[in-house]
């Protein structure tokens, strides 16, 4: 199994609290609409070790410049999330191939998830790409609110997220309206 010491962070936003973690590598981890508990466990079944803020002064630094920034985007502002390192360490070839596609749309776009594939160049593969989208553990930093069902529909977001799927669904409108992005459910 894979393990690493990380460092979290929590500030408030408009859409809740917003927790992050990062390694000394990158940020691991960012959540909205989780408690605290489903937080902390989720970062456990990943193998990362939550250590004290000052046990590594870059993984803090990352940390709170990620919650910083997550909170900015929450607030609309146009932040370029793409300087900040992230750890997709854990995650499969898969995934990984598949969010650092997502992370290149530009805020105010969207993709479908079939046209992810495609430019991961595996077209016909939009549904395992929505598996990874769904997988992604840096959420604003990596934009999965920007990749959206066949005919521009909203299609899913985060449905294991505290409050459900409506409330996830919810979420994402309301990121891609932050980006000035209306999208039919």
């Amino acid at each position: 199994m894979f393990y690493a010491w990380c460092v979290t962070a929590e500030v408030p936003s408009g859409f809740g609290p917003v927790r992050v973690a990062a390694t000394s590598r990158g940020v691991a981890a960012v959540a909205l609409l989780s408690t605290r508990e489903l937080f902390f466990a989720d970062l456990a079944r990943r193998g990362l070790v939550v250590a004290p803020a000052d046990a590594g002064a870059r993984a803090s630094a990352l940390a709170q410049e990620a919650a910083s920034a997550a909170t900015s985007m929450l607030a609309g502002g146009a932040v370029d999330a793409s300087a900040l390192p992230v750890d997709l360490g854990d995650r499969p070839a898969w995934d990984q191939l598949i969010l650092g596609v997502v992370r290149s749309i530009p805020r105010g776009s969207t993709a479908s998830y079939g046209e992810v594939a495609r430019r991961a160049g595996r077209p016909g593969a939009a549904r395992a790409t929505g598996g990874a989208v769904s997988r992604n553990p840096v959420g604003l930093l990596i934009p999965c609110h920007r990749v959206i069902a066949a005919g521009g529909r909203l299609g899913g977001y985060g449905a294991a997220a505290w409050g459900g799927v409506e409330a996830a669904l919810d979420l994402k409108a309301a990121l891609l309206a932050l980006e000035g992005v209306r999208v039919a459910r």
